[in-house]
């Protein structure tokens, strides 16, 4: 670009950042593509304005429709997040023929979630497939990676390093010992056998303990499709439950993410203490079982006795990760105070991105590398 072109560009982005407001008479001329563009932003985020998006059906579906003629697939979901913040527009989701126009994402899932109650019989099978092509979309996406490094670590769990004759696995031993090959004996004389060990002594069992208060929707999504993941896992045994001042144990539906997730109630207080105590029921080989807490540790029950209760749990060597998310929305906000409290029994309690979940339950299975997994990727273990 020339300098004057540069400046043009520049007083067109500006405008269209700035919106009618910045240009009262008009004096910079917008394309047809960029008047689009102005007018479905001005629907939303100056909607004092008459002729603005309004909470009618088929201004909102118009509305829809343009936002995705104008903008890629993130701003779509990103605007549509910002409606249903900005305007109110939550009823308009017990429409069928609304919800078959929206870009379907996290936020709008956590939020059809929140107003199952109210969702309509001629709404709820619109619902369930939106719901449905979410976690279509994630397990996709998680299934692979999980499975494999479970597997993965399940194997390296149970390896044998002092195996008898008949548990010598004779290919894992050639390849680790290639190095000691003799030539003149034209042989490999091994100084380490690696044995199957017992696949009994692999199993693990899985515990998903998640808080379903309203600040935690989008990881009590990614917490569903998991559970159903893991469940899928032979070598593994998954519990799933929710919890907010009741608990709900929906492991009887582990199968279907779906049926996990209508089986939700977001919203309501907290009541972690409640929660552990029910969980102890299923701790039958507590040194066998890893324990996902996934809470932002707001207690609204017993916080003392919420910390005993975990020091129970690390005495009896039940596995506990605290996960204060599991989502991809950066930070999160939880109770400064009470981790600080949980920290110090040597529990370390962090947040944990979907993607990253693979990672973290290979180094869960095998206790002693979780320590070096928080390390690597920038978590101090306390």
């Amino acid at each position: 670009m020339n300098p004057e072109e540069d400046k043009f560009e520049a007083i067109r982005r500006w405008r269209m950042v700035l919106g009618q407001a910045a240009d009262p008479d008009e004096e910079e001329t917008l394309t047809e593509e960029d008047q689009g563009k102005d007018d479905v932003l001005e629907a939303l985020y100056d909607s004092q304005k008459e002729g603005s998006l309004g909470n009618s059906s088929p201004n909102v579906n118009r509305w829809l429709g343009d936002i995705r003629k104008y903008f890629p697939s993130q701003v779509v979901q990103v605007m549509q997040k910002d409606a249903l913040d900005r305007l109110g527009l939550h009823q308009m989701l017990v429409e069928p023929e609304l919800l078959k126009t929206l870009e379907v994402n996290i936020h709008l899932v956590a939020t059809l979630l929140s107003l199952q109650d109210i969702i309509p019989d001629k709404t709820r099978e619109t619902a369930r497939k939106v719901v449905r092509e979410l976690t279509d979309q994630l397990i996709k996406k998680l299934k692979e990676p999980i499975r494999q490094s479970v597997r993965g670590a399940l194997d390296r769990s149970i390896r044998n390093n002092r195996p008898r004759l008949h548990e010598i696995n004779w290919n894992k031993t050639i390849l680790k010992n290639l190095k000691h090959y003799q030539a003149d004996k034209k042989t490999i004389i091994p100084e380490r056998l690696v044995g199957y060990g017992s696949k009994r002594n692999g199993l693990k069992h899985i515990i998903l303990l998640v808080d379903q208060s309203g600040s935690m929707a989008s990881s009590v999504v990614y917490a569903s499709i998991i559970a159903s993941i893991l469940a899928s896992i032979p070598t593994l045994t998954t519990r799933f439950i929710l919890f907010d001042t009741a608990v709900a144990d929906l492991s009887d539906r582990i199968e279907d993410p779906v049926d996990l997730l209508f089986g939700s109630q977001l919203g309501g207080g907290t009541d972690i203490n409640q929660a552990l105590a029910y969980s102890e029921k299923y701790l039958e080989k507590p040194s066998d079982t890893i324990l996902f807490l996934v809470s932002d540790m707001y207690e609204g029950g017993d916080e003392d006795e919420l910390i005993e209760r975990i020091k129970k749990f690390v005495r009896n060597k039940v596995h506990v990760i605290p996960l204060l998310a599991l989502n991809d929305e950066g930070a999160p906000d939880y109770d400064k105070e009470m981790v600080a409290r949980i920290n110090k029994l040597g529990v370390t309690c962090f947040a944990c991105t979907p993607d990253l979940f693979p990672e973290l339950i290979a180094s869960a299975i095998n206790k002693d590398a979780l320590g070096a997994w928080l390390s690597k990727v920038g978590i101090a273990k306390k």
